[in-house]
């Protein structure tokens, strides 16, 4: 984190200072007092279980120089004679414009990536490709909301030339608060899918909400679309630059003579037209992940990058775990897709599943959380592709094992129970030597158990041998 004064963190939050300390060097930014170190800025995030602003004295005790609140609910004689007290109107919103402030201190590129799937396999891919030519800071794990987006920035210091940033989203102005701190330069759009449809009720409002993402561009602003996507193919430009990318539609830059292996996936690319010499391989399954690819491709482009220096980039890929991870055995494969879920994530790991060499073909699938009135429909019409495709076994756990029962239509190749360890009991039983076990579900459902489980028989199975 770069120097930010005292006199900059009050200008930034609107705040006021209620107890004056005597530390006025800060390391980073923290809400968590579990992680607070010597030096921090604690700010007092109010949670669905928590009021942070009750931790104020832990904070102080632990080194922090100054804690922001928005509630008085300390006792000044226990605090450390070093920390200031800032109070402030709504430390969330104190949080978001401390970010503001910092990222306009640094000078670099922004990307904000958003979609309904494909957002954190995107922003690996891009941050890979432009890392070829730049020193590129990325979003860990899942900090993409109004909370974890600005504690990434805070990460960041001049020594960086581009922030890759994700940007989820959950209702409207989510994202357009983000924008308001990250001020992107190049935005990304992966898709519009079926996530969401909880709050927004139609995907049309979900197409809204991530749109966003542009409510501060001007003419130098860059919007990149995957126009395969049927609504967002339709998007036309504004006050904005916009570049399509794409494999089977009309497109500005579009992949062709795609290869789809087991581990990654090779295509060419039509720019504008005209055949690019270099063949683009990346090491990734799924032909979903060339259309990422390509939104990467186009960002590279916009950020001057030739294509052999696209081509390089590719191979600095460090993929987000529990994304398609693919794990072969002694006995047998397993896909670990646990991340997250979504119907048109499902899909793509189902084809995923199917492109991987073995014998039968199993898939343990959960619930797709935050679908709304349309989750039953959701999860049928996943169970009904896995039919289309001739999985050998689905098996489902969840709240929605029903609605996959009913699209499958095949009780002989259909099992469903109601834990983790009936699973892999049922599977430790037929689970065959060369099968592949794809195990996918929202991040809530932890399937992740299930995995390791999988993977103790794995290793039990070679120790039996």
């Amino acid at each position: 984190m770069e120097y930010i004064s005292l006199a900059e963190i009050l200008e930034a939050t609107r705040g006021e200072i209620l107890v004056k300390g005597e530390q006025t060097l800060y390391n980073n930014v923290c809400i968590n007092t579990k992680i607070i170190k010597d030096k921090d800025i604690f700010i007092a995030i109010k949670g669905e279980n928590f009021n942070a602003n009750d931790f104020i004295v832990d904070a102080s005790k632990k080194g922090a120089s100054i804690c922001i609140i928005d509630e008085i609910k300390y006792d000044e004689t226990k605090l450390n004679n070093k920390t200031y007290v800032i109070k402030v109107a709504d430390t969330k919103k104190a949080l978001l414009s401390l970010a503001k402030f910092y990222i306009g201190k640094l000078d670099l590129k922004v990307v904000g990536i958003t979609g309904s799937t494909g957002k954190t396999s995107t922003k690996d891919l891009v941050a890979a490709v432009l890392s070829e030519k730049f020193k590129v800071f990325k979003t860990l794990g899942n900090f993409n909301n109004e909370i974890g987006l600005p504690l990434m920035i805070f990460k960041l210091d001049k020594s960086y030339d581009v922030a890759v940033l994700e940007m989820g989203m959950s209702d409207f102005l989510e994202i357009h608060n983000m924008c308001e701190t990250a001020k992107p330069d190049i935005a990304i759009i992966t898709n519009i899918g079926m996530s969401h449809l909880e709050n927004l009720k139609t995907r049309e409002n979900i197409l809204k909400a991530k749109m966003e993402i542009t409510d501060y561009f001007n003419k130098d602003n860059v919007l990149i679309l995957n126009s395969d996507n049927d609504l967002l193919k339709n998007i036309s430009k504004k006050n904005y630059k916009l570049i399509k990318t794409g494999i089977d539609s009309e497109a500005d830059i579009k992949a062709c003579d795609l290869m789809v292996d087991e581990q990654k996936i090779t295509f060419r690319i039509l720019d504008k037209g005209s055949l690019i010499k270099n063949v683009i391989e990346v090491d990734i399954p799924g032909r979903h992940n060339i259309l990422n690819s390509m939104l990467a491709i186009a960002c590279a482009r916009v950020m001057g990058m030739e294509y052999n220096e696209i081509a390089k980039g590719f191979k600095r890929l460090e993929a987000t775990s529990m994304r398609l991870d693919i794990t072969k055995g002694e006995k047998f494969t397993v896909i670990n897709d646990c991340y997250n879920a979504s119907p048109d994530s499902m899909i793509a790991a189902i084809d995923v599943l199917c492109n991987i060499s073995g014998n039968s073909k199993i898939a343990i699938l959960g619930t797709m959380k935050e679908l709304g009135n349309g989750a039953y429909d959701a999860h049928k019409k996943v169970g009904e592709y896995a039919k289309y495709k001739n999985i050998d076994l689905l098996i489902a756990l969840g709240e929605f094992n029903q609605a996959y029962k009913e699209g499958f239509n095949d009780i002989n190749k259909y099992r469903s129970f109601k834990s983790y360890d009936e699973v892999v009991s049922f599977l430790d039983g037929i689970i065959g030597c060369n099968d592949v076990a794809l195990i996918k579900a929202s991040r809530s459902m932890k399937f992740e158990s299930i995995v390791k489980q999988l993977e103790n028989i794995n290793v039990k199975e070679v120790i039996e041998k």
